[in-house]
């Protein structure tokens, strides 16, 4: 599976033609993508916020999910990169109307684009869109279902890279609702190409897939040992609109237990680093004191996001001759 997963992301060239997954790339490849963000993120910080590499290059947000998010920092990177980007918000046109995923993406692919960024409620919908698009057309995905969440993952990595420096000596906390998050998985499968020394997961049984520990990580149900000794604490969102039954008792209950205070933080070590891949629930996963306090990066992720989406539509493009920094 990881090896077609490879061949599907990459061209016979090596370089990158969808970015699906983090999982089967090496460590060489996600330090480029890094790197290449570092080249677009001094673009951030110009008066003229663009780089002609795009330019004449047509990128449709495909969006069958919401995510106001993901959706505006792809759209800001496409257009800093000189691409003409097209909001496509299917929940209310194609499905509605009966039309299949791909009689939309053959309608779509009618106007001569050039990229995909999908974000879909089902796990493997990228994919599936990826193995059948137009040979020129390159497939980002932005999210889907409880699967991947790829460029979330590598912008955390990269804000982890920009404040730790190395991996090799980290310990990481992912604490919350593992079992709903897309963005979990891919932390975990990017940390650990990394080399990242430990990586935990944190939270209540109800919130922890039964298998989890065969990607390599250390479970905990009480939220002090897990912080013991941390250098990043990522906080995940409580994923409410995907729970289906009473997997925590309150909102209130859940903070009690796992909820991020100063207090609590202090089992971490002196100089962590407090992320959430957002939008917050203050008082629920986070308290306000830390969320906006000297440990958290949160709006440095954000920021991030723009650069490293832009590295990765750039070297996706690349396999088309559109030039790029890959």
């Amino acid at each position: 599976m990881t090896a077609e997963k490879d061949t599907l992301q990459r061209g016979p060239d090596g370089k990158l033609r969808h970015f699906l997954t983090v999982e089967g790339l090496d460590r060489a490849f996600l330090e480029l993508i890094m790197d290449t963000a570092d080249s677009f993120a001094s673009v951030t910080e110009q008066t003229v916020k663009k780089v002609p590499l795009l330019r004449g290059k047509t990128i449709v947000n495909l969006f069958f999910e919401t995510s106001t998010r993901t959706r505006t920092t792809f759209e800001l990177a496409a257009k800093r990169l000189s691409a003409d980007v097209l909001n496509v918000n299917i929940e209310t046109s194609a499905t509605t109307k009966g039309e299949s995923l791909l009689d939309t993406i053959r309608n779509i692919e009618a106007m001569h684009v050039d990229m995909f960024v999908v974000r879909h409620a089902q796990s493997g919908a990228a994919h599936f869109i990826a193995r059948h698009v137009a040979p020129h057309i390159s497939v980002i995905n932005a999210g889907d279902g409880r699967h991947a969440h790829p460029t979330q993952a590598m912008l955390d990595v990269y804000t982890i890279r920009k404040h730790k420096g190395d991996f090799h000596r980290l310990k990481v906390a992912i604490v919350g609702d593992i079992l709903h998050s897309r963005v979990a998985r891919s932390e975990i499968a990017a940390l650990k190409i990394l080399g990242a020394e430990e990586i935990r997961v944190v939270g209540p049984r109800t919130l922890i897939p039964a298998d989890i520990q065969s990607l390599g990580v250390t479970v905990f149900h009480d939220l002090a040992e897990g912080l013991r000794g941390v250098d990043v604490v990522i906080m995940l969102r409580l994923q409410r609109e995907r729970m289906t039954g009473a997997f925590i008792p309150s909102e209130h209950e859940y903070y009690a237990s796992f909820g991020l205070t100063e207090g609590r933080l202090e089992q971490a070590a002196p100089d962590v680093m407090v992320m959430h891949p957002g939008p917050i629930n203050r008082g629920v996963e986070i308290d306000s004191k830390v969320a906006d306090g000297e440990r958290s990066v949160i709006l440095q992720q954000v920021s991030h996001g723009i650069a490293i989406r832009m590295a990765v539509m750039s070297m996706a493009m690349h396999h088309q001759g559109a030039g790029g920094v890959a």
